[in-house]
């Protein structure tokens, strides 16, 4: 299944679950777009190509996001004139998703997220997993009011107990040295 679209002056052979990028569109993103300019289409029943267009056919699909392309450099040169100019320039684009194909009379009905299908055992399968987390109290276990603060067992606050006087460096002793050939020469 595929259909061939025409948007921004350009051709896009596409399929569901497509992603495409085509030249900036209006709409916002997140929302569904359908493009009827379709130039040919292919469903089971076979190839149908339109003159110049499909009557009823439309492509639904979903903005993704509004960006720019690459940069490309437009370079100018006269020669033996002296003149060249560059500039860069971004293209904007939309990037699309390819939800369905619709034929003549066919409507787009968009899927259901799964938290709008049933959020009732999804909050009951939390209550269980909630409850089977919870750890059992044992006899011999002890409380934190029983446990020792933390700032007083650190590793810390042990070093800062047990600092100890730094030693004081003895002067070395320095041992008659040997003459050097030039003290012994003069």
């Amino acid at each position: 299944m595929f259909a061939v679209i025409k948007t921004g002056g350009k051709q896009y052979r596409v399929a569901p679950r497509d992603v495409i990028e085509v030249e900036r569109l209006p709409t916002p993103a997140g929302e569904i777009v359908e493009l009827t300019d379709v130039l040919a289409m292919d469903l089971d029943d076979g190839v149908t190509l339109g003159k110049p267009l499909v009557e009823g056919a439309r492509v639904a699909a979903t903005v993704l996001e509004h960006r720019h392309a690459d940069k490309i450099i437009v370079f100018r040169k006269l020669r033996r004139k002296n003149y060249r100019r560059t500039r860069g320039h971004r293209q904007n684009q939309t990037v699309l998703r390819i939800e369905e194909i619709l034929a003549a009379g066919e409507s787009y009905t968009p899927p259901r997220s799964e938290s709008d299908k049933k959020p009732a055992k999804a909050k009951k399968l939390a209550k269980r997993r909630a409850a089977a987390k919870k750890p059992a109290k044992s006899v011999g276990a002890k409380s934190k009011a029983d446990a020792k603060p933390k700032a007083a067992t650190g590793p810390k606050a042990k070093a800062a107990v047990e600092k100890k006087p730094v030693a004081e460096k003895k002067p070395a002793v320095k041992d008659k040295k040997t003459p050097s050939k030039d003290e012994e020469t003069s």
